[in-house]
């Protein structure tokens, strides 16, 4: 599912885009990329986002749709509603503050392998924070070696 129409925007994971870069919009606005990036990393510091979950299942990547194949593959369905609903946020609007060119503050415990979505964040800022706190939450809980092989949209 996810947005629709002018809306409809994916996260593009992927291994051959900037050097610093790992998850891609399809309009990317690098910066705020990172950010969902170094949450990934603060949580599963051993991990390759781009390697390791580039086009995985039905929503890891560019589209969304079907039944996601998996636990990791439903965090990425996830993530994309939280980014829609952000889009509906009036707090999100003008167009300038959405999911994919907002840049919010969070902080990373390396120790803990947590992130925490800080105070100082406007309410669509704190909005997004959490969609990609949650995600990185959800894919730290959900890894697994065999991640590694992707399904392709066979069932999507």
């Amino acid at each position: 599912l996810g947005p629709s129409g002018p809306l409809k925007r994916k996260l593009v994971l992927t291994a051959d885009c900037h050097p610093l870069c790992a998850l891609v919009p399809a309009d990317p606005d690098y910066r705020a990329v990172w950010q969902l990036r170094s949450m990934l990393i603060c949580v599963m510091p051993d991990s390759w986002p781009a390697l390791e979950y580039a086009d995985y299942g039905c929503y890891c990547g560019l589209g969304g749709s079907g039944t996601p194949v998996d636990e990791l593959d439903r965090c990425c369905q996830t993530h994309d509603h939280c980014y829609s609903a952000a889009m509906e946020l009036k707090a999100c609007w003008p167009v300038l503050e959405n999911p994919y060119t907002l840049i919010y503050h969070y902080s990373c415990d390396k120790a803990n392998k947590t992130v925490t979505c800080e105070a100082k964040n406007t309410e669509c800022e704190m909005f997004v924070c959490e969609c990609d706190r949650k995600a990185s939450m959800c894919f730290a809980g959900c890894y697994q070696p065999t991640h590694l092989i992707h399904h392709g949209d066979v069932h999507c």
